[in-house]
């Protein structure tokens, strides 16, 4: 850039100020945050800015959720703030959860000044140090020169390649002092170059597998996702009549409701989809990573099956399963190359490969083994008609989140899942107390959007404090919790694995607290509801309050559990459809 060109850009201010001209910069609408005395410098001049929301948590936790609900909701990448010391670390739940899912999160926590950093200075703590594993990349920032360029690289890294947390951490002296504020036309970032073509000699050896292959499986992750893919992933479908599957984080990906569509795999997958990728002899892999909840017992996880792994990040292909044919690039690019390789390799072989028995046979395995449940016989309330009945009231294009458990596997299983971007939750990491700050970023981004939180009542219990800031920020999410008094999976566990001693499950939330009465001492609408008979008027009460938060409270019955399932540690072979029932894997199925 010439020193005129510079000139033209450059505006003497404090480092604070220049933090927040450099967030208008990077197009930053909203900031989810916790002001403190290491951060206090740039909370001045934010009050200044006509471009920065800034919403105020109740829990910094609940800011980088929130942060995360914004970046899933929109694809863009959502930032959040805190102090130094325990208001930093109060965010590495949300770091390490952005981390392992692939969210675009940028985190700045002010530092103590830089002469103190390493004498134990009040609130101190090496937040970079901490978060060093969990992070794409992370910076200390110390001199107020840098601080303008440091955000446009955090922005551009965590937005591009495998999308992922940055934190950027700024001392006190560094925010204090006077600067040149210059916003970079160019960044210099050695090392990072992330591919996103893929190479055409790989991709022609995919088209090539696959059009020799009798049972493929289109095996989709939340990559698809993230690549914003979901229009090319149909297309290439539908190209050969291809079976899909689509994992936790990519529901959505294509829609439940395609005649392709087998289901969600893994560990409390359908029948249908666990049996596809079992008996496959050609797994597509696209933006997924083999992670153990989908593979079960890795040994014998589809032990026919070829390979065709195509991701953005190199480091996932070949780290839990060897790939016969590895294709690094983004999703989208590597579809779009892959169709047209297909049609390349069908013209030249004159015929079109022929899937229609193996889409038969797992059609037939999807008739025989539909997704269901079993109503109480003490007539308590059933936890999937309560979730199946909000997604049939609210419908596909509701907006969705859910904490972490038995509640996360219902929600996944029985709403209704048509369009990406519509499905919220904590997949690899698992974080309890997601739900109600990630549907408040979500409900932040698309304002247009009914978006309901289906919470437990342990995860709720994380985060609810979330409600206040929701009830003043004028933000009206709904939640509903699935109260079954327990740490409803753990008990599950403690059923299924051992004996039913039921160790330090219980709740008690049937008696406290009253999740109704919480709500509207938080600003917001309680409802109860504990029978069939009133689940629909309820959700449709909850439906008609659009000027604050709504919790319903649906006490349901504390032992029903998730079905299938397939134990940990043991084989996908051997699913269980309910207690001590499995499929009969004969030759007439699979």
């Amino acid at each position: 850039m010439t020193d005129l060109g510079k000139a033209l850009m450059s505006e003497q201010m404090t480092g604070a100020q220049a933090l927040i001209r450099a967030l208008e910069h990077a197009g930053v609408d909203t900031v989810f945050g916790i002001p403190g005395g290491a951060i206090l410098p740039a909370y001045d001049p934010m009050l200044d800015s006509t471009q920065i929301r800034h919403i105020l948590v109740r829990h910094e936790q609940g800011a980088g959720h929130a942060a995360q609900g914004y970046a899933s909701a929109t694809g863009k990448t959502g930032v959040c703030m805190a102090t130094s010391g325990p208001g930093a670390t109060n965010l590495v739940t949300p770091i390490a959860d952005a981390y392992m899912d692939s969210v675009p999160l940028v985190a700045i926590t002010g530092q103590v000044a830089s002469a103190a950093i390493g004498t134990d200075a009040f609130q101190e703590a090496d937040i970079r140090g901490i978060t060093m594993p969990i992070t794409k990349h992370n910076f200390l920032v110390n001199n107020p020169n840098d601080i303008a360029s440091t955000i446009a690289e955090a922005f551009h890294i965590a937005s591009t390649g495998r999308p992922g947390p940055v934190l950027v951490d700024v001392t006190k002296d560094a925010m204090q002092a006077k600067v040149d504020f210059v916003w970079p036309t160019e960044l210099s970032l050695p090392g990072y170059r992330p591919v996103t073509r893929p190479h055409p000699k790989q991709v022609r050896e995919a088209a090539r597998l696959i059009a020799a292959a009798e049972k493929p499986v289109l095996y989709v992750g939340g990559g698809v996702i993230r690549a914003k893919a979901s229009a090319e992933l149909k297309e290439l479908a539908e190209l050969l009549g291809i079976p899909v599957v689509t994992t936790l984080m990519a529901r959505g990906a294509l829609p439940d409701t395609h005649d392709l569509h087998f289901g969600m795999p893994g560990m409390h997958g359908t029948v249908s989809a666990v049996g596809a990728l079992q008996r496959s002899d050609l797994l597509i892999c696209l933006g997924a990573r083999f992670d153990d909840r989908v593979t079960g017992k890795l040994e014998s996880f589809a032990p026919e099956a070829k390979v065709i792994h195509a991701d953005i990040d190199p480091a996932e292909i070949g780290k839990n399963r060897a790939a016969d044919v590895p294709i690094v690039g983004d999703c989208k690019e590597v579809i779009g190359d892959l169709i047209a390789a297909l049609k390349t390799e069908i013209a030249s072989n004159g015929r079109t490969p022929d899937y229609s028995a193996w889409r038969g046979l797992l059609e037939s395995v999807r008739a025989k083994y539909p997704l269901g449940y079993d109503e109480p016989e003490d007539g308590s309330l059933s936890p999937q008609y309560v979730i199946q009945r909000i997604g049939q009231l609210a419908g596909p294009d509701a907006i969705y989140t859910s904490g972490v458990g038995q509640h996360q596997m219902w929600a996944a299983h029985y709403l209704p899942f048509e369009k990406p971007l519509h499905w919220l939750n904590s997949g690899g990491l698992g974080t309890m107390g997601y739900s109600v700050p990630a549907a408040m970023g979500a409900k932040v981004a698309r304002p247009d959007k009914t978006v309901w939180a289906i919470d437990g009542d342990g995860c709720f219990q994380m985060t609810n404090q979330e409600l206040v800031t929701c009830a003043l920020e004028g933000i009206p999410i709904k939640v509903a919790v699935i109260n079954n008094q327990s740490l409803g999976m753990v008990r599950q566990w403690q059923t299924l694995f051992y004996d039913k001693r039921y160790s330090n499950t219980d709740l008690h939330s049937a008696r406290i607290p009253d999740f109704a009465k919480l709500a509207e001492a938080m600003g917001g609408v309680g409802l109860r509801c504990s029978d069939r008979e009133s689940v629909d008027a309820t959700i449709e009460k909850a439906m008609a309050v659009n000027d604050m938060p709504v919790v319903v409270d649906f006490v349901v019955h504390r032992d029903a559990m998730v079905w299938p399932m397939v134990a940990a540690g043991t084989s996908n072979d051997d699913i269980q459809i309910a207690r001590d029932m499995a499929p009969n894997w004969d030759s007439q199925e699979l």
